[in-house]
């Protein structure tokens, strides 16, 4: 298991953009496929974006356009920059990292993620 600790979460307001950060403990972090899920409340669990070992990336189409997904694996840590953020962008973020890696069928999958984050709160007003 990874240990993840995810920061950057914030209340801003609509139209604005946030940068959230997911620091890893791992000396094979450059190794791993990671990814960044989100939960509203009263909603599951939904992905939001990932990426490989090898810098590929996938978005989930909500965020698409608006958000980059990117890791320096020098400092271990992943980032999620997301702009144009909307009261439907409220939610916990977790970030989460795949020891197994995924392919381009289920980078999307949850099950495919072996460990989290405590998830930071991102709260968008209008």
């Amino acid at each position: 298991q990874v240990q993840l600790v995810e920061s950057g979460g914030a209340l801003v307001q609509a139209g604005d953009s946030l940068r959230l950060s997911c620091a890893g403990s791992t000396h094979t972090f450059h190794t791993l496929a990671m990814g960044w899920f989100r939960q509203a409340p009263g909603k599951e669990r939904e992905f939001v974006a990932a990426i490989g070992w090898d810098g590929i990336t996938y978005y989930a189409d909500s965020v698409k356009g608006r958000s980059t997904i990117a890791r320096d694996n020098a400092k271990r840590t992943l980032y999620l920059q997301m702009s144009s953020l909307t009261p439907e962008d409220t939610a916990i973020y977790y970030c989460a990292t795949s020891g197994y890696g995924w392919n381009n069928r289920n980078f999307h999958v949850a099950g495919r993620y072996d460990s989290w984050g405590q998830g930071t709160q991102v709260t968008v007003s209008s």
